[in-house]
């Protein structure tokens, strides 16, 4: 059976909460498949966090959760840049600005996933979502970049993607006129993801490196 490991965000920039993590946690062990990790939202060691547990479980799929408080919906991520450029500092006070992701690494990485299929499995079960083409320059695009380079030199060379989730309405209340979606609906979303890539099966290793 496809083994995922799904990733979220501790809570960053002042927030008691993080959906990304909220959702994650909530989908640990779903269908035998699922394993859920917290990952601090800092430059470095969300990386290295990831790497260990990568390594120890194997996973064929890494699939990264993160907030992106203004969006509507969720965010299917396509592109991964070799850039740093944060706009506030992590938790741990780091602030890089205009620093590459990997110095040796290429300009881009696209997703491995199917995910214009995983974006038409997500409408047709009536939830909002969209492709999009920039993760940021944040801590989530630094972890989406690395986890595409650690798969390239792993042997058995998962597939990556990244999902960007609004704010839930209590996090909206501090943003007004930010939108939202409620908890159950994130949760909902990240299963149909988890259900329509595990109904995929082989086709995600034929699908490796390609375009979608």
């Amino acid at each position: 059976m496809t083994q995922i490991l799904l990733t979220g965000f501790e809570p960053f920039d002042a927030e008691p909460i993080n959906p990304s993590w909220e959702a994650v946690k909530a989908l640990a062990g779903y269908r035998d498949a699922v394993t859920s990790l917290m990952l601090p939202c800092t430059f470095g060691q969300s990386l290295q966090v990831l790497e260990d547990t990568v390594r120890a479980l194997e996973p064929q799929v890494i699939l990264a959760v993160g907030q992106a408080g203004g969006r509507r919906g969720i965010s299917l991520e396509k592109v991964a840049i070799n850039l740093i450029d944060a706009r506030i500092p992590d938790n741990a006070g780091h602030q890089p600005i205009d620093v590459p992701v990997n110095p040796k690494g290429p300009a881009a990485y696209f997703s491995t996933l199917p995910v214009k299929r995983l974006l038409t499995e997500l409408k047709a079960n009536r939830l909002e979502a969209q492709l999009s083409f920039s993760a940021g320059t944040y801590v989530c695009n630094y972890l989406f970049y690395g986890a595409c380079h650690l798969a390239q030199a792993l042997p058995w060379q998962p597939q990556v993607g990244f999902v960007h989730l609004p704010y839930l309405p209590q996090q909206a209340e501090r943003h007004p006129g930010s939108p939202a979606m409620p908890l159950a609906q994130q949760v909902a979303a990240l299963g149909c993801l988890i259900d329509s890539l595990l109904a995929g099966g082989e086709e995600l290793h034929l699908s490796a490196g390609t375009t979608h």
